[in-house]
């Protein structure tokens, strides 16, 4: 490989990287970590290990479903302005190249999952695997014929805790399931702000947002209404877990917090701030209860990894 072949690579994968926005596992990781280290005081072993899988699952996972979001939408990000700058509508990466990264994202994402079986005796990633890819990578064929393609979106988050839980425990529990609930209302309603800046687009080529079926300001009254209902599920996260304690009331206060803040800088008259509230305020609210939560589960276990 020439020095040019290197340098044309190194850009295509820092393209590719900006253009699925890598930095957005923030949103899901905090929430895996958190059910990883829950499900461990049930199975407590090689924590290091599964926790290594699980990363890896999540990044490989995220990879996969925006690989194919990016290739499914690529017509309708062209005809939108926001949009029609990403890589496959600007010309700078190929179809084919986002085809052949979803593809290994994939097949990546199914090794590892087989990892919990080949070492742990865990079949259940293994047989799980290829649904959970079909569901997250779905996303964007909903939003062409109904609005609860927010709610997809949100569950497709939510798969994390749940998935993270059974990996690790080889059971469910109730934490992970209200977890998930909790990430699927939030991720919902931060997914509906978001998609008020495309409004007018929406409305012009038929794409089914929630926004462009309500009005703006309707969709943020639902947004409002579904961060309120997450919040609640936040609380009863922590209420239903002995191993969650004071730091994770308080991680989730200050993010009930950060959704108030939220809300009250995004208004239909002014959308100036939707980039704020979407990105910042909601990663913070993901680090803040997953952090604090893995924290207050490892001072309950006496504060050391094995």
């Amino acid at each position: 490989m020439t020095p040019a072949d290197v340098q044309t690579n190194t850009w295509r994968a820092v393209a590719f990287a900006r253009d699925i926005k890598l930095s957005h596992t923030v949103f899901a990781m905090p929430w895996a970590v958190l059910a990883t280290l829950l499900a461990w005081r049930a199975a407590p072993d090689l924590l290091i290990a599964k926790l290594a899988l699980i990363v890896g699952c999540m990044v490989t996972a995220r990879t996969a479903a925006m690989s194919a979001n990016r290739l499914l939408d690529a017509d309708l990000d062209g005809l939108n302005p926001r949009t029609a700058g990403r890589a496959i509508p600007s010309g700078r990466l190929s179809r084919r190249f986002y085809l052949a990264a979803l593809v290994l994202s994939a097949l990546f994402f199914c090794l590892l999952a087989s990892g919990f079986w080949l070492l742990f005796r865990n079949a259940w990633p293994a047989l799980l695997a290829l649904p959970v890819l079909g569901f997250i990578c779905t996303y964007p064929l909903l939003k062409r014929f109904t609005a609860l393609c927010h709610l997809h979106l949100g569950a497709a988050l939510g798969l994390a805790p749940i998935c993270a839980y059974v990996a690790v425990a080889a059971a469910l529990d109730w934490t992970p399931v209200l977890t998930a609930g909790a990430v699927m209302l939030w991720t919902a309603g931060f997914d509906i702000i978001y998609a008020t800046q495309d409004y007018h687009s929406d409305l012009q080529t038929g794409v089914v947002s929630l926004p462009s079926r309500l009005g703006i300001g309707p969709a943020l009254w639902v947004a409002r209404l579904t961060h309120a209902a997450a919040a609640g599920l936040l609380l009863l996260v922590g209420v239903s877990s002995p191993h969650l304690g004071t730091l994770y009331f308080v991680g989730a206060a200050t993010a009930i917090l950060l959704l108030i803040v939220e809300h009250a800088i995004v208004r239909a008259d002014d959308l100036s701030k939707v980039g704020i509230a979407f990105f910042t305020l909601n990663g913070l609210v993901s680090l803040l209860v997953g952090t604090l939560g893995a924290i207050d589960v490892l001072l309950h276990h006496g504060g050391s990894l094995p």
